[in-house]
């Protein structure tokens, strides 16, 4: 699931006014790997997810 658009603003900032990512961590739970690839943008927008659904042939099953 997708983390919301309020949630990242408000970790953006507090990296930015001088928070550290390792706090950011323990405090919303969210993985490293998502805050720095969130800093990495030039911009934070809403984003779309995309839903890779597989198709099943219903009388194969």
């Amino acid at each position: 699931m997708p983390y919301s658009f309020d949630l990242r603003q408000k970790v953006i900032n507090f990296v930015r006014n001088g928070g550290m990512i390792a706090e950011e961590v323990h405090i919303f739970g969210i993985k490293i790997a998502s805050i720095y690839r969130w800093l990495s943008r030039p911009k934070l927008e809403v984003t779309k997810v995309k839903i890779c659904g597989i198709k099943s042939d219903w009388k194969e099953l």
